[in-house]
């Protein structure tokens, strides 16, 4: 290869501290994470040389880890041989991800509800009481935080909640 496409190909990639600092990460995480086979940077010179598709892929890898994908997880996701294969994995998060949200917004929900209350004593707040009584529902009945949310559910006299 000519020199000069060595140097113009090396100048567009970026070094590990550069991609480390763009997203606010050690430099040891993506080392880490190329020892786990997420990433496979190129080298020149011995140095780690990052591609705009490496970005993107760090990117993607920390997306995953923020939606709860452990690195195996992720490595499976990403390297898939197909669209099918893939899906598994993301369907099975996709159920963790929005029981960790109806968690979540049930505890906003009760947060908010305490912020609203002007009783001394919140526990005699009947709104909060209210609040608490779907915690209360043996959890074969209790309502989803989302279900409770979007009002896609009729409670026991049949009237929306």
């Amino acid at each position: 290869m000519d020199m000069a496409v060595i140097v113009r190909l090396n100048a567009d990639m970026k070094s590990i501290g550069e991609v480390a600092a763009r997203f606010g990460l050690p430099t040891h995480v993506l080392r880490h994470w190329e020892a786990e086979g997420l990433l496979t940077p190129a080298r020149a010179g011995g140095r780690r040389r990052y591609t705009d598709a490496d970005v993107y892929r760090v990117a993607a890898i920390l997306i995953s880890k923020e939606a709860g994908f452990g690195l195996a997880d992720i490595q499976t996701m990403l390297a898939a041989p197909s669209a099918p294969a893939r899906h598994e994995v993301m369907a099975r998060h996709r159920e963790r991800l929005l029981a960790r949200i109806a968690r979540a917004q049930a505890a906003l929900d009760m947060l908010e509800g305490g912020l609203e209350c002007p009783h001394d004593d919140i526990m005699t707040c009947r709104h909060f009481q209210g609040l608490l009584a779907n915690r209360l529902q043996p959890s074969s009945v209790r309502r989803s935080a989302v279900e409770f949310a979007d009002g896609n559910v009729e409670g026991a006299a049949g009237e929306r909640t």
